[in-house]
């Protein structure tokens, strides 16, 4: 994997802040009630997280790292992967129901959502890979020094042009900033599944 500088990426949704530290992360503020959503079940749709994006081509894969620092509900980071604004796929962790998710909405026209309840990520470094392959998005987390966790097989049609990268988002509340410490991107996976 090669190391993707955060002036490379084009902003998707400009951030209240976004703030290059000294340690080499970003930290990003978005908007309070910022959200990506189409249709499903609450009937409204959102599409104003900011999402810092790069060319995602097939044959590719995507990692973001960032802190787990957060708790309110609703509040998330993870990645984005966009084709406009009726197709995209964004997968990270997100608070619901009083602890931290892993998980994934896959949105094409109307939007579907699938958690995991991870609460031993609170507070430590969780990345997160999505590496499209032919007509499918693998997407897979975890934290430092554990193993991947498979979240989510999605389809992408293989012609469609994507970009992808870090994105994160606020629906219920103003204040939360996310501190991303690496973007990278490299080939993608082998294999949905490991060998034995």
């Amino acid at each position: 994997m090669r190391s993707i500088e955060w002036s490379d990426g084009i902003w998707q949704r400009q951030p209240v802040r976004a703030v290059e530290e000294p340690d080499g992360g970003l930290s990003v503020e978005p908007g309070a009630g910022s959200d990506l959503w189409r249709h499903t079940s609450y009937g409204f749709v959102h599409d104003d997280a900011p999402a810092l994006l790069a060319p995602f081509p097939v044959d590719s894969a995507v990692e973001v790292d960032f802190r787990l620092a957060w708790a309110e509900q609703f509040d998330q980071a993870g990645v984005l992967v966009r084709v406009d604004d009726r197709n995209w796929v964004k997968a990270g962790v997100e608070v619901s129901d009083g602890q931290p998710q892993v998980g994934a909405v896959v949105t094409r026209e109307v939007s579907d959502w699938s958690v995991a309840p991870v609460p031993d990520w609170a507070g430590r470094e969780v990345t997160v890979r999505v590496s499209r392959a032919g007509d499918a998005l693998t997407v897979r987390a975890r934290v430092a020094g554990e193993p991947w966790r498979l979240v989510r097989l999605a389809p992408l049609d293989p012609d469609a042009e994507a970009s992808a990268g870090p994105y994160c988002c606020s629906p219920s509340r103003a204040g939360l900033t996310v501190h991303f410490t690496a973007w990278r991107q490299g080939s993608a996976d082998n294999a949905l599944h490991p060998e034995p």
